[in-house]
């Protein structure tokens, strides 16, 4: 319960710097396949109980979406996982967007570098937050609470149906016997 209030007041304050996303996309290049879509779909939460006002609860919600992660493995190891990424890239021909972050391991992070132009996220986790077909190395417990802090997952896409998940699921697990989807609620407002 905790958790989920800390989660809260970080997308309020999030929120409070503006929203920004995106154009939805229609197809993915998943591999030598297309993955068709549909176009972006928000799901509103009820918003009852919360600590915000109504106006702010319905703004707020229009922050978060339903997406179908397809995770390739987890694990607490991010060299061994990152050396996976590389062979079902090559495998599979599925592209790596590591959206310029590298594993820092003094912080034992991974992070945007300490000189990156963003100044609100220079040394810091960034994730991924958009559909796309592409793998890279998330934290889990941004996509799901049940996962342990640190764990870090193998992401081959994220979709906006799950029939597109499962597509790209039945061409990763030919090659990533561990790969699952996961349903999340994904904050996609601005984060800056």
């Amino acid at each position: 319960m905790l958790k989920a209030i800390f989660r809260w007041i970080f997308f309020i304050s999030v929120f409070l710097f503006g929203a920004c996303s995106p154009d939805s996309t229609e197809s993915y290049a998943y591999g030598k396949e297309t993955l068709k879509t549909d176009s972006l779909k928000i799901q509103n939460s009820s918003g009852s109980g919360s600590f915000v006002s109504e106006s702010d609860s319905e703004e707020i919600d229009r922050d978060f979406t339903t997406y179908y992660i397809v995770v390739a493995d987890t694990g607490m190891d991010y060299f061994l996982l990152h050396n996976k990424m590389f062979e079902l890239s090559e495998q599979l021909n599925i592209p790596i967007d590591t959206m310029d972050r590298y594993y820092n391991k003094a912080k034992d992070l991974i992070a945007l570098s300490d000189d990156d132009e963003d100044d609100i996220y220079a040394g810091e986790y960034y994730p991924r937050r958009f559909p796309s077909a592409h793998l890279s190395l998330e934290y889990l417990d941004f996509y799901t609470e049940k996962a342990g802090k640190k764990t870090i997952a193998l992401v081959s896409g994220l979709y906006e149906t799950d029939k597109s998940a499962d597509s790209a699921l039945a061409i990763l697990k030919k090659a990533a016997s561990n790969s699952f989807t996961l349903k999340s609620l994904v904050y996609v407002g601005c984060m800056h």
